[in-house]
This record gives structure tokens, sequence and C-alpha cells, in this order.
């Protein structure tokens, strides 16, 4: 009689048994604990997959890219990897007021800002989720950035500076609730945040030498 185990097919890894939302939550499940275990640099699509038991494909088809996945799995609305960038857009000129309009109305909206409220204090109480989204703020974000600000060095340094502010405003809007911030009409703060935001993205970095 043959041995059953060697006439048995092999199972494949492909789309899980079930339905699309069980395979969506064992993908998540699966990225939670990758990214928690290995950071955001180090988990990728493919150990992902691997610890879900389905092909990479799949992650891509449910998910796009790693940043659209790492945004599913700690529960956000909008993966500001992707549009972030896109409020910048080419006219770098004017980007500034953009910018801190793009985040406050996104921001006062109730959905997000109770998510965002949440993820803000747990990466200020945790190291090691604040370690896991520095990693995603420096590679998706600051890198995105600082590429269409300017070469090198010096578009990371004016990305950084300009992540320094948003994180800076949502931090005392948002969460410490501080007065009179909280509750400042945004076209007021867009009037008051955004040169100086743009003069991180296109200004002089240091003062002018005297005469």
């Amino acid at each position: 009689m043959a041995d059953r185990d060697a006439t048995a097919p092999r199972r494949r890894r492909g789309r899980p048994r079930g339905g699309r939302t069980e395979a969506r939550e064992q993908i998540l499940a699966a990225a939670a604990t990758e990214f928690g275990d290995r950071g955001y640099d180090g988990a990728t699509i493919r150990t992902i997959a691997e610890r879900a038991g389905v092909d990479s494909a799949l992650v891509h088809h449910y998910f796009g890219t790693k940043a659209d996945l790492f945004a599913a799995a700690i529960d956000i609305p909008i993966n500001p990897a992707s549009a972030i960038p896109e409020v910048i857009g080419t006219d770098l000129d004017t980007a500034g007021e953009r910018l801190v309009r793009f985040v406050l109305e996104l921001w006062d909206r109730p959905a997000f800002r109770d998510r965002g409220v949440a993820m803000l204090r747990s990466v200020i109480g945790n190291r090691r989720t604040a370690s896991l989204m520095v990693g995603f703020v420096s590679r998706e974000l600051i890198r995105h950035i600082g590429e269409r600000i300017a070469p090198g060095d010096e578009g990371r340094t004016r990305a950084s500076l300009v992540a320094s502010q948003v994180v800076g405003l949502m931090v005392t809007r948002y969460v410490l609730e501080l007065e009179p911030i909280a509750s400042t009409p945004v076209d007021d703060l867009v009037a008051a945040m955004g040169p100086n935001l743009q003069r991180y993205l296109t200004g002089p970095l240091t003062p002018a030498a005297s005469a």
C-alpha cells in the first residue's frame, strides 16, 4: 500500500480557503506580526505573504504597496505616503499652505481624528511602536518628499523639518488639545503656519549673513 503522505497532493500557497474578508484578515494579522517583529524596514511583502500562507501577488492584489499594507495594518483610513506627496505636487511655491490645510481638514474629520489620536498616543508611549513609525516615516515620507524638494541631503533635511512641524501641530491640536491652537479655525492656522512650512520647502535654511 502506497504511503498516504507521498500520494496526497501538496497544498499550494495562493488564495486561502474562505472568502475575501477571511483572506484580508489573514494577511493583516500576518502584517501586524511581521511589522512588529522586524520593524518597517525589515518586513517585506514576501515575508508577510509567507507568514500568511499566501502568494505575494495576493498581498499586492488586496493592499497594493507595503506602505498601503502598513496603513491598513495600523488602521488609518488614508496612506500618508501617497497622499502627502500628491498634495505637495510639482508647484512647490504654494505647497506650504496646501499641506497645512490638507492635514487640518483631514484630522478635523471625527472618524480620522479618533484613530489618529490613538495612533499618536501609542507612538508617544511605546518605544517599539515609535521605532516602527520612525521607519515608515523615514522611508515612505521623508525620502519621497525630499526627492521632490531638492537633491540629496538638502531634500531630506527640508522634508524632516516639514515633518517636525506637521507632527507638532497634530500633537498640539489633537492630542494635547492645547488652547488656543485646539480651537483656532483652520483658515487662521493655514495663514499662520503655511509660510513657515513654505520656508522649509523652498526658502533659505540658514539666516542671511549680515552686511
